[in-house]
């Protein structure tokens, strides 16, 4: 695989999207080759899978070149789907998930990363489900993984504003669930480890009893997800949103 690293360890398997140099921005060729990816982990016999990104942090969300892959609807087709796949592989793969955070974690990078069942971070770590600086809404299932963890309330706002959460705010308001300050790759592996000794069946079968009842509810969200955001990448915002970030410079919204 291009941009992604399977390691397979005694007591855990580790996946690490591997496009370092630009902060594991995702694009539709990434994405399509992460489906690949979760579909062989999930297939192999470790009960521990940990979710990593190589370089300065976790992933930067969608690449801004997929805004233009996605004009296409078969693209958008085939990306949402892809998606689709990644996050709902996650929460319903029969192992224990986690994923382990550091520098920025934002978009649909942070979506996937809430689909584990352990979230741990860095201190340096910088949260933000930014969609809406470029007119979109969350995906990924990212409505339904900020309802599981905050509320409805507390997730509209965190959506709405686009705000960034250093390690600890987000430790505080539960989006993580961990923090540490030696490199986050290595602590999860030494937990991993160390979690090979307990009697992860039995923890496993407790995440089948809540995640199968949950999983219609995740269906829903991500298939409203998908048509909401096809009509906003149609939007006036939207096309602002992205030739100011392109340009650098503050967005005029109009609410359009």
């Amino acid at each position: 695989m291009k941009h992604f690293k399977i390691e397979e360890h005694p007591s855990f398997v580790h996946l690490k999207i591997a496009r370092g140099e630009k902060y594991n921005a995702l694009d539709a060729a990434l994405l399509r080759e992460f489906s690949e990816a979760v579909q062989k982990v999930q297939e192999m016999d470790a009960s521990i899978l940990l979710l990593s990104g190589d370089g300065d942090g976790f992933c930067a969300g969608g690449d801004l070149r997929m805004m233009q892959e996605v004009k296409d609807p078969k693209v958008y087709d085939q990306v949402m789907d892809d998606i689709e796949h990644i996050v709902t592989t996650l929460y319903t793969m029969p192992k224990i998930v986690i994923s382990a955070l550091h520098g920025p974690v934002v978009g649909l990078g942070l979506s996937i990363a809430l689909a584990a069942d352990y979230v741990i971070a860095e201190k340096d770590a910088v949260l933000s489900m930014n969609f809406i600086g470029i007119g979109l809404a969350p995906d990924g299932g990212g409505h339904f993984w900020l309802q599981e963890r905050l509320g409805t309330h507390q997730a509209k706002h965190f959506a709405w504003e686009g705000q960034k959460m250093d390690a600890e705010t987000a430790y505080g308001y539960k989006l993580i669930d961990i923090i540490v300050e030696n490199p986050v790759q290595k602590s999860a592996e030494s937990m991993a480890e160390k979690w090979s000794q307990k009697p992860l069946q039995s923890m496993i079968a407790t995440k089948k009893i809540y995640h199968q009842y949950h999983l219609d509810k995740l269906l829903q969200y991500l298939s409203k997800e998908r048509q909401t955001q096809w009509k906003l990448t149609q939007s006036e915002d939207h096309r602002e949103g992205v030739e100011a970030f392109l340009e650098k410079r503050k967005p005029n919204f109009k609410g359009k």
